[in-house]
C-alpha cells in the first residue's frame, strides 16, 4: 500500500511538472528551443555539422532548462510564485525556480544577423541567414536556415618587406604565424595573430607597440574563392610605437605609501645594477634582498617576460602587500626607459591565534589551538620567521572508540629565505622565487592508555617552481629523534597479541636522518580544461651512506648507533597520480592511483612506524575503519569493537586506487558515488601469517563502495560519506567478494559493515 502511494505521488508530481504551459499569459507561447539548419552545398558534411553547433551557441535567449523533457525549475517557479520580496517561498522561487522564456522575447532578425556575421567572420563572405518560428498550441521553437556559400581560403600571407626595425621585427616572427596557406579565412585567428605578433615584439624592446598598430589587409578578388593576406603596420602608428627601447636606470622604493608624491632620486643608494630609494635614514631592508627580483638590467633591450617575472617575484617576495610598477621614457629623444618599483610593505610583525576543527585519515576528530608569531622581514633580507606553539586533542569517533585519544603539545620554528642559500651560485630567472627552509620542532605525543613520546625534528632544504605546473622540493637533511616517556602494560600486551614488530618500533628510541626529494606536476588549476591531472613522486632516504660506511647489519647482529641511539636505514618511494574529467558544466569524474614501497635494510629490519603506509579511513578506503586493513590477508579484529585497543595496521608496500563520480545537485551541493580498492603489505613476514607481499597480491585487494554529499564553497569543502565493504581480503580465498551478503534491511549487517565519515576537503 505504501509503495503504491509513493508511486502515485511521483506520477502526480511528474504530470504537474509537464503542465507548466497552463500558467502562460493569454496569447503567449512557451519558447522550447531552436534549430539551425546549414545548407552546405559548397562544404563538407563535417564542416556543416561543425558550423551548426557553433551557430547554435550564439542564439539567445536560451529555453527553460529541462530534465528528461520535464521543466522542473519552471514548475517550481509557478508553484512558489509570490509577490513578497522575502520569506521561504520567495527564497524557493528565486533559488530553485526559473521564469518562463516566451516566444515573444525571441528576436529572429537580430539572431539571424548575428549568425550571418559569424559565418562571414569564418570566411563565408556570401553567407545568408533567415529565421522563422514553428509552433504548436502553447509552445513554439525557432528555426534558422543558414546558407554559407563557399568558404574563402588563404592563398598567400605577406609580411612587411621594409627596412625599418619594426618591419624587420614583424617579418622575423613569420615562421610562427597562426595564418596557414590553404586554411579558411577566420577573423578569430587574425585577432590571435595580432596578439601573437605584439607579444613577440614586446620581447624585442617595442615597449609602446600595441596590437592595434597592425592592420591585416585582405584581397578577396583572387579567383577560386581564395584570399591573399597582407600584414602591415598602420601608417598612423606613432613614432614611439616604432622604437626599440633599452633599460636606463632602475629604482626600487621599499617603503612606498600612497602619500608619497616625490621620487626622491637624490636619496637613491646604488647597489649593483639597481638603486634603492628610502626617505628615512633607518633602512627597512638591505638592498641585496632585491637581487633575485630585479631581472631587468640597464643597457639591455626591454623584454616583456623579464618585466612580468620581476613583478611576480616582487609580489611573492613576502614583505610587500602591494607592488606598483612604472616605466618612464628618459627626457630627450633617446629610446630609453627608467624603471620604478613602488613597494608598499605589510606590517612587519604579526600574531595570529587559530582555533581549528579537523579530521584526519585515522578518523580522529578534534580541535587544535595554534598561536603563530610572524616576522616578514626578520633580518632585513625579506626572511620570514614563524614561531608556532600548538596544542591539540583528537577523539576517534568512527569505528573503535575505547578512549584511546591523542593529545599533542609542541612548538616549531621555521625560517624561510626567498633565495637559494648555498655555497655556490644557482641561477633562477623565471617568475617564481626559490625558497630555502630551516625547520626545528618538538612535539609531546600522549596517546591515552597506551604511550607518551617525545619527538624532535628538524629539516633544511629548498623549494622551487620550474614553471606554473612543476614544483620541486629537496630537503638536504630531515632529522627525527623519538624518545618514549611512558608505555602502558596494555600497549605491551597488544604488541604480543598482535604479533606485529612495527608496534614495538613505535616506542623504541630511534633516530632517522637523511635527504628527501619531491616532484609535483599539476594542471588542475587550469579550469578551462576538460581533462586535468596531478602527479607527485617522492623519495625519502635515511642512514644510507652512514649505514654502509659503518657496516650496519641488524640481521647479523651488527646494530649501529648515533649518540647511543639506533638509527633507521631505508629507502622509501611514493607515487600519487590523479586524473580528473569534466562531465558537462558542473560534474566530474575523479580517479586516483597510489603506489608506494619502503625498503628497510642494513640497520633496520622494518620501516619506522611514522614512515610506514596505512590504508582505510575517510581519505582512503572509506568502507573500512581507518588503518584497519591488512597487511595482506591479516585481520586485526572486529572493526566495530569498542571494548579494547585495536592497533593501527601498517605496511611497507601500498597499492590503492579510487574512482569517484561527482555530480552537481544544486547550488553548492554536490553528490558522490565511489569505489575504492587497495591494501598494504610487509616486505618480509617472519610469522608467515599472510602479511608479506607476494605473487598473489591481487587476490588480497580490499574493496568498498559508497555514496556521499559535499558542500563546496570553494574555500571550504565539508563532506559526508557512507560506504560498505564489497571485498574482504581476510576471508578464505573464493569467499572474499561479499556482494551477495549486502543486506541494508539487516541491523546486524549495517552495524558490522556501514562506515560513516565526516571530513573536511575532498578525499583526493
Amino acid at each position: 500500500m505504501i509503495k503504491n502511494t509513493i508511486y502515485l505521488l511521483l506520477i502526480t508530481t511528474l504530470l504537474s511538472a509537464c503542465s507548466t504551459t497552463k500558467y502562460l499569459p493569454p496569447g503567449e507561447k512557451l519558447y522550447t528551443g531552436h534549430k539551425v539548419k546549414v545548407d552546405g552545398k559548397d562544404i563538407s558534411n563535417k564542416e556543416e555539422k561543425k558550423l551548426s553547433e557553433d551557430l547554435k551557441g550564439l542564439l539567445r535567449p536560451k529555453p527553460n532548462s529541462s530534465i528528461l523533457g520535464l521543466r522542473v525549475k519552471l514548475w517550481v517557479y509557478y508553484k512558489t510564485y509570490t509577490t513578497k520580496t522575502k520569506g521561504f517561498k520567495h527564497w524557493l522561487n528565486t533559488k530553485f525556480g526559473e521564469p518562463p522564456v516566451l516566444v515573444s522575447s525571441v528576436d529572429l532578425q537580430k539572431n539571424s544577423d548575428i549568425l550571418q556575421n559569424r559565418l562571414q567572420n569564418k570566411g563565408y563572405f556570401q553567407a545568408l541567414v533567415s529565421g522563422d518560428t514553428v509552433g504548436k498550441e502553447r509552445t513554439a521553437k525557432a528555426e534558422y536556415m543558414a546558407v554559407p556559400g563557399p568558404g574563402y581560403k588563404i592563398r598567400n600571407i605577406n609580411f612587411p618587406t621594409g627596412n625599418e626595425s619594426l618591419d624587420t621585427a614583424i617579418a622575423g616572427t613569420s615562421d610562427e604565424t597562426l595564418l596557414k596557406n590553404g586554411e579558411n579565412y577566420d577573423l578569430d585567428v587574425i585577432k590571435a595573430e595580432r596578439l601573437r605578433i605584439d607579444a613577440r615584439l614586446k620581447e624585442k624592446g617595442f615597449y609602446y607597440f600595441a596590437p592595434e598598430d597592425i592592420i591585416m589587409r585582405v584581397d578577396s578578388t583572387v579567383a577560386g574563392h581564395q584570399v591573399d593576406m597582407f600584414v602591415a603596420v598602420k601608417p598612423e602608428t606613432a613614432e614611439r610605437d616604432r622604437k626599440i627601447y633599452t633599460i636606463n636606470d632602475i629604482y626600487v622604493y621599499p617603503s612606498y605609501s600612497l602619500r608619497d608624491t616625490s621620487l626622491h632620486l637624490d636619496k637613491a643608494v646604488p647597489y649593483r645594477w639597481y638603486n634603492v630609494v628610502e626617505k628615512r635614514k633607518k633602512k627597512t631592508i638591505r638592498p641585496m634582498a632585491f637581487k633575485n627580483t630585479v631581472l631587468l638590467r640597464p643597457g639591455e633591450v626591454y623584454n616583456r617576460t623579464e618585466h612580468n617575472n620581476s613583478l611576480n617575484r616582487f609580489i611573492n617576495l613576502g614583505p610587500y602587500k602591494f607592488v606598483k610598477n612604472r616605466f618612464d621614457p628618459v627626457a630627450g629623444d633617446s629610446a630609453k626607459l627608467d624603471v620604478f618599483y613602488f613597494l608598499t610593505p605589510h606590517k612587519r610583525k604579526s600574531i595570529q591565534v587559530e582555533v581549528l576543527g579537523r579530521t584526519n585519515s585515522a578518523n580522529f576528530t578534534g580541535t587544535q589551538l595554534n598561536i603563530n608569531w610572524r616576522n616578514r622581514n626578520a633580518f632585513k633580507g625579506a626572511e620570514l620567521l614563524t614561531l608556532t606553539a600548538f596544542g591539540s586533542t583528537d577523539v576517534q569517533i568512527s569505528g573503535q572508540n575505547g578512549g584511546f585519544n591523542v593529545y599533542q603539545l609542541g612548538g616549531q620554528m621555521r625560517l624561510t629565505w626567498p633565495r637559494f642559500i648555498a655555497p655556490f651560485n644557482i641561477k633562477s630567472d623565471n617568475a617564481y622565487i626559490p625558497h630555502t627552509h630551516l625547520t626545528l620542532g618538538y612535539t609531546l605525543i600522549n596517546r591515552t592508555k597506551l604511550y607518551t613520546l617525545n619527538s624532535f625534528n628538524g629539516s633544511f632544504g629548498y623549494e622551487w617552481k620550474q614553471n606554473i605546473r612543476k614544483n620541486h622540493e629537496l630537503n638536504l637533511i630531515n632529522i627525527t629523534y623519538v624518545n618514549p616517556v611512558n608505555v602502558t602494560q596494555l600497549y605491551q600486551d597488544s604488541i604480543k597479541k598482535n604479533g606485529n614488530p612495527a608496534l614495538q618500533h613505535v616506542i623504541d628510541r630511534q633516530f632517522t636522518f637523511g635527504p628527501s626529494y619531491s616532484y609535483t606536476y599539476t594542471n588542475t588549476n587550469e579550469s578551462y580544461r576538460t581533462n586535468t591531472m596531478y602527479y607527485n613522486a617522492r623519495i625519502g632516504l635515511s642512514g644510507n651512506l652512514f649505514g654502509l660506511l659503518s657496516g650496519a647489519d641488524t640481521l647479523a647482529g651488527k646494530v649501529r648507533t648515533i649518540f647511543g641511539t639506533p638509527f633507521n636505514q631505508y629507502v622509501k618511494l611514493e607515487n600519487d597520480f590523479r586524473f580528473y574529467h569534466k562531465v558537462g558544466l558542473n560534474s566530474s569524474i575523479a580517479t586516483r592511483l597510489m603506489v608506494g614501497v619502503g625498503i628497510p635494510y642494513g640497520n633496520s629490519t622494518l620501516m619506522p612506524y611514522s614512515q610506514q603506509f596505512f590504508i582505510g579511513g575517510s581519505n582512503s578506503l572509506r568502507g573500512f575503519r581507518a588503518r584497519s586493513i591488512g597487511p595482506g590477508t591479516f585481520y586485526a579484529g572486529n572493526t566495530t569493537a569498542t571494548d579494547g585497543f585495536l592497533p593501527d595496521q601498517a605496511g611497507d608496500i601500498r597499492i590503492e586506487a579510487n574512482l569517484e563520480y561527482r555530480p552537481k545537485l544544486f547550488s553548492i551541493i554536490y553528490g558522490a558515488v565511489f569505489v575504492d580498492a587497495g591494501n598494504i603489505w610487509l616486505m618480509r613476514d617472519p610469522l608467515r601469517n599472510g602479511r608479506a607481499f607476494g605473487k598473489t597480491f591481487l587476490k588480497e585487494i580490499a574493496a568498498d563502495a559508497g555514496v556521499g554529499i559535499r558542500a563546496d564553497v570553494t574555500v571550504l569543502v565539508v563532506r559526508a560519506d557512507i560506504a560498505f565493504p564489497i571485498r574482504k581480503p581476510w576471508l578464505p580465498d573464493g569467499q572474499r567478494w561479499v556482494l551477495d551478503k549486502i543486506d541494508f534491511g539487516s541491523s546486524a549487517w549495517r552495524r558490522e559493515n556501514l562506515v560513516f565519515n565526516i571530513a573536511i576537503g575532498y578525499p583526493f
